[in-house]
């Protein structure tokens, strides 16, 4: 029995393992894909920390950002926490040998980690390493996890958790490789799964792998989610493709322009309102285009490498000499697992979740740019060394193989199901439906609308299946796994976006346009009563 089991293997799992395993843990980190392949890579703009590098900062504006990013909609005390330990993460994450961008202000020399601006924030704070953040971050990350000898177990599918008296005992996964589901057994768990944003497949910034699974296991475990129907909507993704270009594009100046040429917005205002301008634009037929051609070329190309070949590459534009058309699409889910302050799972006890997945409450209603990599970090540590202590008093004897069988049993059924319905073709509806009615601007007709037809795919999911029919190394039943947990996440989603009849940072209401706080400057919490097995 491992002492600390690590679901998921990007930023907020490796940092997790880390953690756990400097304390004194055995640790096993099983992720999906591998772990240079998780969104963590696509973090491109930075982290931030108040480290004063670039003018003056200090944590206290740091944490005042970001709570009013959030629209109050936050733990006051994991914020300061989170921001408080930004300079000392930064300090860590050079030690591990991050490559972050230096510049040479008269401080120390070529010694200073640059900084830039973001969105929302009252400072130049975002560290970067160039236009490769999160990149360099987990790169460094997962080599110090080999240097560390902790053990990975790659192309492993998260299937269920595995409770007892509402503690957690493991967990069981499909290994994808041979087919065969297994069971691993473990005295505390870290589940680091990342965000649900492939709600909007083909409208978001997100792989399509970023499906919510730890959310959805969590809560037929008996977890608690909260603030699902917070997601935001980055506002400068590539037109046609969706991918991501970052806001550091603007940090470093660049202007958003409609059709007619004029400068609509002003850049650095949060992402929530940026996205609402932009979105106000398309809606009255306007195109909307980044901006870069006075930067120049050479600057471009020193601080912005990876945007200027996406550009090149996605949309044939050289932003150094043309417009980049953009929209905005779904990026990052601030709700998601709820925890508490030692981001133990509200209903599994031993159970911690750190990351995108997790709700520490410190992103509210609109995350701060440079906020994400941030927290991944500083409370992955906090993830990590908090299994440890958990596992130290644990049960060291495991749990049947009940939810092993339960498990086994369902992918052989869906091996011999016969298929009427198209799940591909459900998926695509189900991202369309998201971004048309449960996008940026939201009205309540519509949010019923939409959850009246999500009830009707849930109703025919037994009509899907898979077609293929091969066991090993079978991504098509990923594939409809991974679509059976949007499923999931979908009313729970949309309902509570029916539910907050007002409008805060990224959840915009018509009929409803102001923040209602007397009514609904609290958190919307869902948990299943489940049975253990």
């Amino acid at each position: 029995m491992v002492d600390v089991l690590i679901i998921g293997s990007g930023g907020a799992g490796l940092t997790a393992a880390l953690s756990a395993k400097e304390a004194g843990a055995s640790v096993l980190v099983v992720g999906k894909a591998y772990p240079t392949n998780s969104q963590t890579s696509m973090a491109q703009g930075g982290i931030n920390a108040a480290l004063g590098n670039v003018g003056e900062d200090h944590v206290s504006s740091h944490i005042a950002d970001t709570i009013k990013s959030a629209h109050g909609l936050c733990d006051e005390d994991m914020v300061r926490k989170m921001c408080a330990d930004a300079p000392g993460t930064i300090e860590w994450l050079e030690s591990l040998g991050v490559p972050f961008s230096r510049l040479d202000n008269g401080k120390s020399g070529k010694d200073t980690v640059a900084q830039h601006q973001m969105g929302g924030a009252s400072a130049k704070r975002a560290c970067y390493a160039q236009d490769y953040t999160g990149l360099k971050i987990l790169h460094t990350l997962y080599d110090t996890c080999l240097k560390e000898n902790i053990d990975f177990l790659d192309e492993h599918y998260l299937l269920n958790l595995i409770t007892k008296d509402d503690t957690v005992k493991g967990a069981t996964f499909l290994d994808i490789r041979t087919g065969e589901a297994k069971q691993i057994n473990a005295k505390s768990v870290v589940m680091a799964t990342g965000g649900y944003a492939s709600l909007y497949h083909g409208f978001t910034t997100n792989a399509y792998g970023s499906t919510g699974d730890g959310v959805a296991a969590t809560l037929r475990a008996g977890g608690a989610v909260s603030d699902m129907e917070f997601i935001q909507f980055h506002p400068t993704a590539l037109k046609h493709s969706a991918i991501l270009i970052s806001e550091s594009a603007r940090g470093e100046g660049g202007y958003l322009l409609n059709s007619d040429g004029e400068r609509f917005v002003d850049e650095l205002k949060p992402r929530d309102e940026v996205a609402r301008a932009i979105f106000t634009q398309l809606q009255n037929n306007k195109e909307v285009f980044l901006d870069l051609r006075h930067l120049g070329e050479e600057k471009l190309m020193e601080i912005l490498p990876q945007e200027v070949a996406l550009c090149k590459l996605h949309e044939h534009v050289d932003p150094s000499s043309e417009l980049i058309p953009i929209k905005p699409v779904a990026h990052y889910s601030m709700g998601g697992i709820d925890v508490d302050y030692a981001l133990e799972v509200t209903g599994i006890k031993g159970c911690f979740a750190v990351g995108e997945c997790s709700n520490a409450k410190v992103h509210g209603a609109n995350r701060l740019g440079g906020n994400s990599l941030l927290e991944i970090t500083a409370f992955g540590r906090f993830a990590g060394e908090n299994a440890y202590k958990h596992s130290i008093y644990a049960s060291s004897k495991p749990a049947d193989d009940t939810q092993l069988k339960m498990d086994t049993a369902r992918i052989e059924e869906l091996f011999k199901r016969e298929v009427i319905l198209n799940f591909y073709e459900q998926r695509e509806a189900l991202g369309k439906l998201f971004y048309s009615h449960v996008g940026i601007v939201r009205e309540n007709s519509k949010l019923n609308e939409a959850l009246e037809k999500v009830i009707t795919m849930q109703v025919a999911l037994p009509q899907m299946g898979i077609k293929d029919k091969a066991k090993e190394n079978n991504q098509n039943l990923v594939e409809f796994l991974e679509f059976s947990n949007a499923l999931l996440l979908a009313p729970t989603t949309i309902s509570a976006a029916i539910a907050r009849d007002e409008s805060r940072g990224a959840h915009y209401k018509l009929g409803f346009e102001t923040e209602d706080n007397e009514n609904f400057a609290k958190h919307m919490v869902l948990q299943w009563k489940k049975e253990s097995v």
